[in-house]
């Protein structure tokens, strides 16, 4: 009888408990449905705002037909440097830090990687090297001559003389000022009705030499597009000429030595030999697309590759003097100018490394070398790409 009443005492206990149960997980039910529906409610009724409130802007902007535009995008750009300034230098300062580290952990590969300039140093090494289009005033002192002041300055005689309207015959005095311009070539005046392909011609540029007017950093344009010019500015011509100054003596005549044997049936290989021993003194730029390979013994020229003489002689007294060019009938032709003697003729074929001529001085030159050029479709070509 006792453990009967025990049993039914236990049953009515765990009833109150399963029945406490229940109402605990219906009440977090509830809970949750609450919740749910509360938050639900709120995102919904963030995104109705934000929704009304990107509707009566774009009504607003649209109404007013792009009046706030700029203010918007003032504010905004406002905004945005100020935020770059406040939490820029902290980012900036974190990446630094782990570039830091990631250069002190990897090990070093090659010092000549980490010392080799980029396009960018190459470029402005280039600007400072030509003073940056500054043309100078150069008061001449005693003992100072034409030829010492263009030594000085790297530039041609007849630069100087052209830009100072002297001539080979001109004399110059102590306290005399001279213009020097940054490059050879000629400084022009642009006047009514010219164009960059009229004023390339009147100084000896054929039309693709004419890129040089435009490749000139220092040259400006009223329409980069057009290379519309303004009356009155001055224009630099790398490489140009002025045909009023006087060649020396002898220019335009031709010198020929002992001719090289014509070499019959030639192919070309496509590769290019050094055609002279000497010293690079010029290279490759953007206003002197070629080599000038001086020594001081002259010496032989040797065509560097087979082909046909193409032109060999002065026939035009233009500033390469006596020259030799070479059509090697895969569309190179080079070109080999200011020779004091010519050793072949126009027509005949040689092959690669015959001798052609003789280093020398003529044409626009103030020392022995040898001017080389490789063209290709018109186009003058770095011979650094060809000459190993």
């Amino acid at each position: 009888m006792l453990l009967f009443e025990r049993r039914i005492s236990y049953s009515r206990h765990n009833g109150k408990f399963l029945s406490k149960l229940a109402l605990l997980f219906t009440d977090l039910r509830a809970f949750g449905l609450f919740v749910r529906t509360y938050f639900k409610y709120r995102i919904y009724s963030v995104f109705a705002w934000f929704e009304n409130f990107k509707d009566k802007l774009v009504d607003m902007l649209y109404m007013q037909r792009g009046k706030y535009t700029k203010p918007f995008l003032h504010f905004g750009t406002i905004g945005l440097t100020f935020l770059m300034v406040t939490f820029g230098p902290r980012l900036l300062s974190k990446n630094d830090d782990n570039n830091q580290q990631k250069v002190l952990a990897s090990p070093i590969l090659s010092t000549a990687t980490a010392a080799a300039p980029d396009f960018y140093t190459s470029q402005a090494e280039e600007v400072r090297q030509y003073r940056g289009g500054e043309i100078i005033t150069h008061v001449v002192s005693d003992g100072e001559t034409i030829s010492s002041i263009a030594e000085r300055y790297g530039l041609k005689q007849s630069t100087i003389l052209w830009e100072n309207n002297l001539t080979d015959k001109s004399k110059i005095k102590p306290g005399q000022e001279l213009n020097i311009l940054p490059v050879d070539g000629v400084r022009h005046k642009v006047v009514r009705g010219e164009t960059i392909y009229s004023i390339g011609k009147k100084y000896g540029l054929d039309g693709s030499q004419v890129q040089m007017i435009v490749d000139y950093p220092f040259n400006e344009f009223l329409n980069d597009e057009t290379f519309e010019l303004v009356v009155g500015q001055y224009l630099m011509v790398p490489e140009g000429e002025k045909a009023e100054v006087k060649l020396p003596s002898g220019a335009g005549k031709a010198k020929y030595g002992s001719l090289t044997p014509d070499a019959g049936t030639v192919s070309a290989l496509g590769s290019f030999i050094w055609p002279a021993s000497g010293t690079i003194t010029q290279g490759f730029s953007f206003f002197h697309k070629a080599f000038d390979i001086a020594n001081r013994a002259a010496g032989p020229i040797l065509a560097a590759d087979a082909g046909m003489v193409k032109v060999a002689g002065w026939p035009d007294n233009s500033g390469y003097g006596n020259r030799v060019m070479i059509d090697h009938g895969n569309g190179y032709i080079t070109l080999y100018g200011h020779m004091s003697v010519i050793q072949v003729v126009a027509g005949q074929r040689v092959k690669r490394g015959d001798v052609i001529g003789q280093m020398g001085n003529t044409g626009r030159s103030t020392g022995t070398h040898l001017h080389f050029e490789i063209r290709q479709g018109g186009a003058l070509l770095n011979p650094a790409n060809f000459l190993k």
